[in-house]
Formats: C-alpha cells, structure tokens, sequence
C-alpha cells in the first residue's frame, strides 16, 4: 500500500485511501473478520496495531476499557475500523416477535453494537490526520436498514445498528468541519461465515472472512470525502437508511 501510495503522489495522482493506509488500528481484531483485516492489511503492507477482547482485555461496552485501551497506542492512523457486533449476547438471540422483547436484551444489543463504536469515535476520532487521507469505518448489517427492512423480526439488533447508522451519519458531518479529507462510513459486509452467524446465516450464501476483508477494503479503497457519512454494502452500493 505505501509503495503505491507514493507512486500516485509522484505522478500527480490524488491516492485513494486504501493507497495510502500505512497506519491502521482495528478494535475487534479477535473476531472473525477482524482478524481477516488485519492479515489482509499487512499482507499489502500497513503497520497494523490491533485491539481486541481476547488479547488485551477490550470491553466494547465500558468506556473506560475503551479509553485505556486506545491510550496505550500512539501517533496517527491513515485507517481506524471497528469490527466489534454481536448477534447473539448473554444466550438471546434476535427476536422474532415482538412479544419476545426483552429490556434487558435490548440495553445489551445497544451497548455492543451502537454505544461501544460510538465510544470508539469519541476516543479515537482526533487520531486520524487532519491535513491528509483518513478513513474511520466501523461494522453495520442491512438489517439495521429501515428503508429495505421486509421482513421484521430482530428488533433489538435492527434497532441498535441502525442507531450505529445514524451516529456515524452524524459524527461525518463534525468531522468534516476538523479533518476535510477524511471519510466516516458504516459499512455491510455481507453475510460472513464466522461464529457470530453461524445460527442465523439459514440459506443465505456466505462468504469467508477473507473475502469479506478483501471487499470492504476495496470498497474503501474507492471512497473520498464526499461519500463521508454514508451507508455501504460490501460492493460500494449505497444501502437505504
């Protein structure tokens, strides 16, 4: 990525941002495609730092553990992505009624998947250059979409997601004022074939971490400023809010 990278600005070409991502953070990179990032990241190149439960103790839900964990690292990342989410926590899983809604379940699907990324913008945000290329993306699911919601169900990831949805949409246009160059977007990978879907992916076809890896980061690869805030599937279409 840097030997390109510099090829495009000697030639007078403006990088893309995949081109220029030296310096990558990824928060979640225990998980399926996390994991899948990072080796993909420093196959093509990028000195990776990698933040995850499993190896140093990062709770998405507990902004303390949030802010401890990104004060250990320093300097600037041309990449920040957060790839943390669940689908099932605590043994619930999504609802498929409304009559089983559960608080409690409810709280717990919002901390992980909306609350803990959008601690992650808040603590990490003012590490991305503001003179130069930079890429904050964290991990949505079309099902968070109401625009292209048709089969109900899954309330309280539906509704948490699309939470993330509106907070990344919202932190873009703070950003744009600090870092012009940067772009903030949720992003939809697809149906992975991890642990976390593993019991719901049903007849959907699926694709490995590595694909979806290889996906996202071409769909970042292509974007500028004015797709900041926007919503994408891992093809680079635009997914309904």
């Amino acid at each position: 990525m840097k030997s390109r990278f510099f090829a495009l600005e000697a030639a007078g070409v403006a990088a893309t941002l995949c081109a220029m991502t030296h310096r990558s953070l990824i928060i979640g990179a225990s998980g399926g495609i996390g994991r899948a990032l990072v080796a993909r990241l420093q196959k093509d190149g990028s000195e990776v730092t990698a933040i995850s439960r499993r190896a140093d103790g990062l709770d998405i839900t507990d902004e303390a553990s949030i802010r401890a964990a990104l004060e250990r690292v320093k300097g600037e990342f041309q990449l920040i992505l957060v790839a943390t989410g669940a689908l099932e926590l605590n043994g619930i899983g999504p609802e498929k009624a409304l009559k089983d809604l559960d608080a409690s379940a409810m709280a717990a699907q919002f901390a992980v998947n909306c609350i803990g990324p959008s601690l992650v913008m808040k603590h990490a945000l003012h590490r991305l250059p503001r003179s130069s290329p930079a890429c904050f993306a964290a991990l949505s699911a079309r099902v968070g979409s109401i625009g292209d919601n048709r089969a109900g169900g899954w309330y309280s990831y539906r509704t948490a997601k699309a939470a993330l949805n509106q907070m990344i949409h919202t932190a873009a246009i703070e950003l744009k004022r600090t870092h012009p160059k940067a772009v903030c977007v949720a992003l939809h990978p697809g149906t992975v074939a991890t642990d976390l879907t593993a019991k719901f992916a049903g007849s959907h076809p699926t694709v490995t971490p590595a694909e979806a890896a290889q996906n996202l980061l071409s769909v970042l690869d292509g974007l500028g400023p004015a797709d900041s805030g926007q919503f994408l599937d891992w093809q680079g279409a635009r997914v309904e809010w």
